[in-house]
């Protein structure tokens, strides 16, 4: 399987690229061991979270129960723990996977501590995250931050390193018939299930810059944007000036944006309730909701100081996810010990907490609400839950860019995400990224002063759903049972 680290859609690397490739592969396996040849049972079991909801069922390669895959209806989103964006868009594709009647298999390869493969991905992950803590440095944000996340992860070369690696996370997949679909949300689930000998594997791509990161040759590519097709068709500055050989045809697909079914289909109900409030003069609503890397405190600091008398004169509201990060929590309250007159904690008691965004999207809401979760799967989803009774997502623009909700863009992490704003704004749904907190609390004053621009985002988003922009997640599934049936007519 060298031959991924060689050559790329074609494109023959230089020998150097391929040594270093493996060299790669190599120090990971002597730090974190070979288990190529584990045998590792496979089990099912019902996700405690999602399950009722979206009829997960996790796949594990330990504790008890059995490994009675649904053959027929059986598809697996393959994921990994890196931030929020990749569960999310998960738990899209599963939602879709449900309502198109399949059974939809979650299948987290940084949740095996056991194996080599999580290890490794976990080892990646703590340098992503510290990266993205130490990009609130300016400098560091703009000699190796911004430059790695937009030019450095574009390069064929950094693909070919990926492809040797995928190779040690390849051993997850050995129990596991190799008919069902995958649907990989991450490009490491697609690469190893293409080493592991799946037979029918998409990638869906989730970023709108093209970057070599996300290549898994074998696979078919899907992506959310328009704009973003033809960058990877021809491998767009993948391998410097110059001109690369194309992405065959049938390898990339464009579908629209991944979003939960249960957020499409009630698209026009929430934005026509969003504009009840307005018009009736309630508190509007903001849901701030914090990534992954918890790299956002000193602005949701900043937009809580500015909105306080706002919120203590009922014209306005909060909601405040931290995710699993209650230190951010405790930090705002030791910086704004005015929250805690107004602040309720929806803390760890997710059924509660799911109880209260169901009664919000007709319920008054005044004052902060703060969400903390330990649980990942509670952390990542209450988030879709409080989308639809909110009337504005604050958030940077990253996966949630692409969400059919009136946006607030702030600060990016990473200049990759920065392509998540200016598509958002160019269909409507949301604002230009504010890179900095005076044009964030501007635009937060733009959004309550008047109904205009709460109007016009609300008319984009019904009319994006008519022309299909939000099917992306329904899409996808349907390319990835499509290979399986195809499969069977050849």
């Amino acid at each position: 399987m060298s031959e991924r680290s060689k050559s790329i859609f074609g494109n023959v690397l230089p020998e150097k690229v391929h040594k270093k490739a493996i060299r790669s592969r190599r120090k990971y396996t002597k730090k974190f061991g070979d288990d190529s040849r584990e045998n590792y049972p496979v089990h099912i079991r019902d996700n405690p979270v999602l399950g009722e909801a979206l009829g997960v069922k996790d796949i594990r390669l330990e504790g008890e129960g059995g490994a009675d895959f649904d053959l027929e209806r059986g598809i697996i989103v393959g994921n990994i723990r890196m931030g929020f964006g990749h569960y999310r868009i998960s738990m899209a594709m599963a939602s879709a996977a449900k309502a198109l009647g399949y059974q939809p298999y979650w299948l987290d390869l940084n949740s095996f501590p056991q194996t080599t493969c999580t290890k490794v991905i976990s080892a990646q992950n703590d340098l992503y995250s510290l990266g993205s803590r130490l990009s609130k440095n300016p400098i560091f944000n703009k000699l190796v931050w911004e430059p790695l996340n937009y030019e450095g992860f574009r390069a064929l070369s950094y693909n070919a390193t990926d492809q040797e690696n995928a190779r040690l996370m390849a051993t997850v997949y050995r129990n596991i018939p190799k008919e069902i679909p995958v649907v990989g949300t991450h490009v490491w689930p697609a690469q190893a299930a293409i080493h592991a000998g799946m037979h029918h594997v998409v990638n869906a791509i989730p970023d709108n810059w093209p970057m070599a990161l996300h290549l898994a040759e074998g696979s078919v590519h899907t992506i959310q944007c328009k704009n973003a097709y033809m960058g990877y068709k021809i491998l767009n500055g993948f391998n410097g000036k110059k001109v690369c050989k194309a992405m065959p045809k049938g390898s990339l697909v464009y579908t629209g944006h991944y979003i939960d079914y249960e957020l499409v289909s009630n698209i026009e109900s929430d934005c026509r309730k969003r504009m009840e409030r307005k018009e009736k003069g309630a508190p509007m609503r903001f849901l701030l909701t914090i990534g992954g890397a918890g790299a956002q405190k000193e602005i949701f600091a900043a937009i809580i100081r500015h909105m306080l008398p706002l919120l203590k004169s009922k014209k306005a509201a909060l909601y405040v996810n931290v995710g699993d990060y209650r230190n951010v929590w405790e930090d705002l309250l030791c910086q704004i010990p005015e929250m805690k007159e107004i602040a309720t904690e929806h803390f760890e008691n997710y059924k509660e907490a799911s109880e209260f965004a169901g009664e919000a999207m007709d319920g008054e809401v005044t004052g902060i609400h703060g969400f903390y979760h330990s649980n990942i799967f509670e952390a990542v989803y209450i988030t879709n839950l409080l989308m639809r009774s909110c009337d504005v997502l604050v958030t940077k623009p990253s996966e949630l860019a692409f969400y059919p909700v009136p946006k607030l863009f702030i600060k990016r992490v990473g200049k990759h995400e920065m392509w998540g704003a200016i598509h958002s704004a160019e269909m409507g749904d949301g604002t230009l990224e504010c890179r900095d907190i005076p044009h964030t609390l501007q635009m937060i004053d733009l959004f309550l002063e008047g109904d205009e621009l709460l109007s016009q985002m609300c008319d984009a988003i019904c009319s994006n759903k008519k022309a299909g922009l939000y099917d992306g997640a329904m899409n996808v599934i349907k390319i990835a049972m499509g290979l399986k049936s195809n499969n069977r007519k050849g």
